[in-house]
């Protein structure tokens, strides 16, 4: 499979210059490429270039606002109620967690919910931003029903991440970053475009029974919740993903549950509801990064079952691609999504293009 090796100045350079061809502010536009570049970086390309076109399309169509900034409605000495004005979800994501690493900074915990908000990128990027602050970060985001809850038959969950991210010494960290159901719907997606079956667990049928069949999935069944069937834990996954929704949607008074707006139709405004959370470890025990430090090698030391794939931690899979992207000097972008992206900035009129002069095969 050939790749296009291009550098992350050069790719965050095209996306800024893509969302203000379509009239995006400069510094929104830097935000939006900086948290799109962080999730190929860390390998999850799912989240990153190639969405690039769906934020171009919600500015295009005026879906998703490109003027005025987030504004605090409530506030607290730890907490705060945000609207995002229904501008970029970086834009609100960066406000908010930056309000909470204040607040934490003044009284030892931030919580800051927000309503109006669009879709953000990968949820790890805002609670890693804590990590600068040796803080514990925490960020959370509802999305568009694609998950059927355990025994039902019809999509009222989103993908509802969690992420959690906690200092260790010497720029060290653990970071969950996870989705509730089994996994993204662009995996499912994938599948069915190479015409594979999808491993067991992954989604349902219309009729809410497990199948391996992506086409099932994806025209009326829908993803199933962390863990698959209620056999194998999923109801676990499905109150995860409730409660999600409890710290988004309904703590923000943003839409939440079914009456977020279907995946991929931009006919009304979002309206997602997220959460930043970050914690100073200082106004509790003293010595949490040592501790945090020694619980990360307690797991990593431990004897694999497969001598050939040790034991990770949380933000381990994600370390690793970004130092290979570091050997590599560059991020390796498959070839099809640095065309269609190509020719998208060409319908806009930008310029320069992105570089696809150096091929790697991987």
């Amino acid at each position: 499979m050939n790749r296009c090796l291009i550098s992350e100045v050069e790719v965050k350079g095209f996306i800024e210059r893509c969302m203000t061809a379509v009239g995006t502010k400069q510094h929104h536009a830097r935000s939006l490429a900086e948290v799109l570049v962080e999730g190929d970086h860390r390998g999850h390309y799912s989240h990153g270039l190639n969405r690039m076109d769906m934020y171009v399309k919600d500015i295009q169509t005026g879906i998703c606002a490109k003027d005025g900034e987030p504004v605090v409605e409530k506030e607290s000495e730890a907490t705060a109620l945000v609207d995002g004005k229904n501008l970029l979800g970086p834009v609100v994501g960066n406000f908010c967690m930056n309000l909470a690493i204040k607040k934490a900074n003044d009284v030892g915990i931030g919580w800051v919910v927000a309503h109006n908000s669009n879709h953000y990128g990968i949820a790890g990027y805002y609670a890693m931003q804590a990590l600068k602050e040796n803080m514990i970060g925490m960020s959370f985001t509802n999305t568009s029903p694609l998950v059927v809850p355990t025994r039902a038959k019809e999509c009222t969950l989103g993908t509802n991440p969690i992420s959690v991210a906690a200092p260790a010494k010497d720029g060290d960290s653990f970071v969950l970053d996870m989705a509730t159901s089994a996994v993204a719907i662009g995996k499912v997606e994938l599948h069915e475009r190479r015409g594979d079956p999808i491993p067991e667990g992954w989604g349902c049928d219309p009729l809410g029974k497990i199948t391996t069949d992506p086409k099932r999935v994806l025209t009326g069944g829908g993803l199933v919740p962390v863990g698959g069937s209620e056999a194998t834990g999923g109801y676990k996954g499905y109150g995860l993903g409730m409660m999600v929704e409890v710290f988004c949607g309904i703590l923000a008074g943003a839409q939440y549950s079914k009456y977020i707006r279907t995946w991929k139709v931009t006919d009304r405004v979002a309206n997602l509801g997220q959460c930043f959370v970050a914690i100073n470890p200082e106004n509790f025990a003293p010595g949490f990064s040592d501790r945090m430090s020694d619980l990360l090698s307690i797991h990593r030391n431990l004897n694999p079952a497969d001598l050939d794939t040790p034991v990770l931690a949380a933000g381990d899979p994600e370390r690793m691609n970004m130092k290979k992207c570091e050997d590599m000097g560059g991020i390796p972008y498959h070839i099809n999504v640095v065309k269609y992206m190509n020719e998208c900035a060409k319908k806009i009129g930008v310029n320069p293009l992105l570089p696809c002069d150096k091929i790697v095969s991987g």
